[in-house]
C-alpha cells in the first residue's frame, strides 16, 4: 500500500497528471469490444441492444460512484483493493487483489495474441513472435517513469475517443442528409422486426457479454496513487467516467442502428466498418484497423501497468513475495512488471498451443471474476457508509436511496450470473469464475496472516 503524506507536495516531474488519469480510466474501458465485439450483440438483439448497454452503463456508474465516495471519505489508502481490505479485512483484500491481477493477466495475454493476429497481415512474422514483441515493447514502456506510461496511454486513448466522436459526428450529418443519398432512419431502426425482434429475453442474455466490454474504469484508482493528489483525482474521475462511457457506447451504437439495418451486421466484423462503408467513407476498413490496433495496444499498456501495481500493493501488505514491493512511491516496480509480463506471455502461448483446453479454461476462470470484485466494492461501500452514519460522520456520502441502491446493485450482479447460467455459451464461465473466487478465498483463509 502506498502511504500518502497529508502535507501538500509539489507534483513529481515523472508522475501522472490529471489528463493521464482521466484518459487511463476512459481508455481502460473503450476497447476492441466496442469496435468489433458490439457487432455480435447487435446481431443477437437488434435495436433493443441499446437497453442492454444502458443497463450495464447504470451498473458501472453506480459502482464507480460508490468507489469515488469511499475515496473522498478516506483518501490516500491506495487502490480500491485497500478499501475492500479496510471494510472486510485481509482475507477480502487478498482475494480481491489476486482475482483482479489474474483477470488482467489473462487480458494481457489475450490482447497480445489479438494484436499479433492484426499485425500479421502487415508484418511477415509468426503470431507467437509478434505477441512476444508486443509484450516486450510495452514492458519497456512501463519500465520508464510513470509519466511515460501516462503519455503513451493518453495518446492511444485519445485516438479511440476521437474516432468515436468523429464517427458520431459524421453519422449525424449522414442521417440528417447533409451528405450522401439519404437514409431511411425509421426503416433501419424499426423496419426489421421492430425494436426487439428476438424478444427481451435475448436482451437479458446479452447483458453479460456487454458487461465485460465496459469494465476497466477502476484502473484510475490505481493510477491515481502515482499522482500528486490521489484522493482528489480519483473522486473527480469516478464521478464522471461511468456516465461518459455510457454515453459514448449508446451514441455510437445508436448511430450504427440508424445508418444501417441491424440485419446487415455480421458478428466478427466491425459494425463501424459496415456503417462507414454504407456512408461511402473511403478507406473505412483501414481506418478501423488502425483504431482497433490502438485499442489493443492501449489495453496491453494498461494491463501491464495495472497488474504490476496491484502486485506491488499486495506485496506491500504481505499478500505477495516481499521482493515485489516498492521501497518508495516514485519507484517503478520493474520486478513486478517482469513477473506480470511473463505470466501474460504464458497465457498468450496457451492460446497458440492449447486454445481449446488451457486457454479456454483460463478465459472461463477469469471471465466473471471482475463481477465478484465489483460486488466486493459495493459491499465495502455498504459497510463503510453504515459505520460512518452510526458515528454521525457521513458528510462525504451522497449516493441517493442508500442502502436500497446498494442492494439493487448486488442483486443486478447476481442476476448477471444467473443469466450466464441459463446461457449455454456463458454457463462454464460463470461456474469457473465462481470456483476461481472460492479457491482464492480458500487460499486466503489458509494463510497464517489471514484475519
Amino acid at each position: 500500500m502506498v502511504d500518502q503524506d497529508s502535507t501538500p507536495q509539489a507534483p513529481p516531474t515523472d508522475g501522472l497528471r490529471n489528463r493521464h488519469i482521466a484518459m487511463i480510466a476512459l481508455g481502460g474501458i473503450i476497447g476492441a469490444g466496442l469496435f468489433v465485439g458490439s457487432g455480435a450483440a447487435i446481431a443477437a438483439t437488434g435495436p433493443a441492444v441499446l437497453l442492454a448497454f444502458l443497463a450495464v452503463g447504470i451498473l458501472v456508474i453506480l459502482v464507480m460512484r460508490m468507489l469515488g465516495e469511499m475515496v473522498v471519505a478516506d483518501p490516500g489508502r491506495g487502490s480500491f483493493v485497500e478499501y475492500i481490505r479496510a471494510a472486510y479485512g485481509n482475507r477480502a483484500g487478498f482475494t480481491a487483489g489476486w482475482l483482479y491481477w489474474f483477470f488482467w493477466v489473462v487480458v494481457l495475454g489475450s490482447e497480445a495474441i489479438a494484436g499479433a493476429i492484426l499485425l500479421r497481415d502487415w508484418v511477415g512474422l509468426p503470431v507467437w513472435v509478434l505477441s512476444i514483441l508486443l509484450i516486450a515493447v510495452l514492458k519497456l514502456i512501463n519500465f520508464a517513469a510513470p509519466r511515460v506510461f501516462g503519455e503513451c496511454e493518453f495518446w492511444l486513448s485519445l485516438i479511440k475517443v476521437f474516432s468515436i466522436i468523429a464517427f458520431i459526428g459524421v453519422s449525424l450529418l449522414y442521417v440528417f442528409h447533409v451528405f450522401g443519398p439519404g437514409v431511411p432512419v425509421s426503416q433501419n431502426f424499426l423496419g426489421h422486426g421492430g425494436f426487439a425482434p428476438h424478444g427481451f429475453v435475448a436482451v437479458l442474455s446479452i447483458i453479460p457479454t456487454i458487461l465485460f466490454t465496459m469494465m476497466g474504469s477502476e484502473i484510475a484508482t490505481v493510477a491515481a496513487a502515482e499522482s500528486p493528489e490521489p484522493g482528489k483525482n480519483v473522486a473527480r474521475v469516478t464521478r464522471s467516467i461511468g456516465t461518459r462511457v455510457t454515453l459514448f457506447y449508446l451514441a455510437s451504437v445508436a448511430m450504427i442502428l440508424l445508418v444501417v439495418s441491424w440485419t446487415t451486421i455480421v458478428p466478427g466484423k466491425s459494425p463501424f466498418v459496415t456503417a462507414m462503408d454504407t456512408m461511402g467513407i473511403p478507406g473505412a476498413g483501414l481506418l478501423m484497423r488502425i483504431v482497433v490496433l490502438s485499442a489493443i495496444l492501449s489495453c496491453l499498456n494498461s494491463s501491464m501497468y495495472i497488474t504490476s501495481r496491484i502486485l506491488t500493493e499486495l506485496a506491500g501488505q504481505g499478500d505477495a513475495p516481499a521482493k515485489l514491493a516498492r521501497s518508495a512511491a516514485t519507484e517503478v516496480p520493474r520486478l513486478a512488471i517482469v513477473v506480470s509480463s511473463i505470466a501474460g506471455t504464458l497465457v498468450a502461448f496457451s492460446s497458440i498451443l492449447a486454445p481449446d483446453t488451457i486457454f479456454a479454461f483460463l478465459l472461463s476462470c477469469s471471465g466473471g471474476v471482475i463481477l465478484v470484485v465489483y460486488s466486493m466494492i459495493v459491499g465495502s461501500y455498504l459497510k463503510v457508509r453504515t459505520k460512518a452514519q452510526a458515528k454521525g460522520d457521513a458528510d462525504g456520502f451522497s449516493l441517493p436511496l442508500f442502502p436500497f441502491c446498494n442492494y439493487a446493485t448486488l442483486l443486478a450482479v447476481v442476476f448477471v450470473f444467473v443469466a450466464m447460467m441459463f446461457n449455454p455459451a456463458e454457463r462454464m464461465t460463470a461456474i469457473a469464475s465462481i470456483g476461481t473466487s472460492i479457491v482464492f478465498y480458500g487460499v486466503a483463509c489458509l494463510r497464517p496472516r489471514s484475519q
